[in-house]
């Protein structure tokens, strides 16, 4: 049986690059055949797991630089029954690809919003009066260049080979030390997805709603974790698209869902909120591990 992963497309994207390292990984240590499946954004991707078009998705989910990226949470919450089998950890390099003689004749720059952000100091201090454009993808606008010699696209040095553009610059990232964390993600667990080799996992997430916006609301739920010694590596809010100023929040424990006192705190939490979703417990690989293991 051939596995089918999602990506977000077209190809080139960091999303297809996490999938194919992913891919290898998982066909060395379970001979599993594969195949790769791009979409056109985030929350098609995540919707075609769920919708059982394909098995996982590989989806970033946090940048070092820009923070979480909130289609995919959004998709996530939206969504029912998927369940997060491994996090991967990936620099990101970007690169200024256009088919321009010099970057004097820019007019318009394209790419995915996170990139744009991640540039941006870079972008207001070599490229001052360009427009920029967001894109569904790093990759969307590619095609477009050759047609159009004042227009530029951020992306990857491996995007610009695929598509054999020119590099006008590279590493144009503000911070050299950028990177993101993808999510491989399927409908419900699957054994194989996730290292076998590794007797518990390091880390849960979840997300939920309170039922009102009293005092307390989120203070409760937080202190079941405090008072059991668990760690929340992260906390964040996003909006619940129902009303101004009503908030649900995703967390992402230091811990496994397994063991019995995490069991617990999550039973004592449910009474403390009006919808609960857990997206699994997972292992975070480095993308070193993963090349090393190919």
């Amino acid at each position: 049986m051939t596995l089918s992963i999602a990506h977000l497309g077209p190809p080139g994207t960091y999303a297809e690059q996490a999938a194919i390292l992913y891919y290898n990984w998982l066909t060395q240590i379970s001979a599993q055949k594969a195949i790769l499946c791009p979409y056109p954004s985030i929350a098609q991707t995540l919707r075609a797991v769920a919708q059982g078009q394909t098995k996982l998705a590989v989806v970033p989910v946090e940048n070092s630089i820009e923070g979480s990226v909130t289609m995919t949470l959004d998709a996530l919450w939206q969504l029912d029954g998927l369940q997060v089998q491994l996090a991967l950890v990936m620099p990101i390099v970007h690169t200024l690809i256009s088919c321009a003689q010099s970057m004097e004749d820019l007019k318009t720059v394209y790419s995915h919003p996170q990139a744009l952000a991640q540039c941006q100091r870079w972008l207001d201090r070599v490229l001052p009066k360009v427009q920029l454009i967001p894109t569904n993808s790093t990759t969307e606008a590619l095609l477009q260049l050759d047609r159009d010699t004042t227009a530029a696209a951020i992306s990857s040095q491996r995007a610009a080979q695929l598509y054999n553009l020119p590099v006008l610059a590279t590493g144009i990232n503000d911070y050299p030390e950028n990177c993101t964390r993808f999510w491989v993600i399927g409908k419900n667990y699957i054994p194989f997805a996730r290292p076998s080799h590794l007797e518990r996992a390091s880390h849960t997430s979840l997300a939920f709603s309170t039922p009102a916006n009293v005092p307390g609301a989120l203070a409760k739920p937080l202190q079941v974790f405090a008072s059991i010694g668990i760690n929340l590596s992260k906390i964040e809010s996003r909006p619940t698209k129902r009303s101004l100023g009503e908030y649900l929040f995703f967390i992402d424990l230091e811990a496994d869902l397994s063991e019995p006192q995490v069991e617990s705190a999550l039973a004592e939490i449910a009474s403390y909120t009006e919808i609960l979703k857990i997206f699994g417990s997972y292992n975070v690989l480095p993308i070193q591990e993963l090349v090393v293991s190919c």
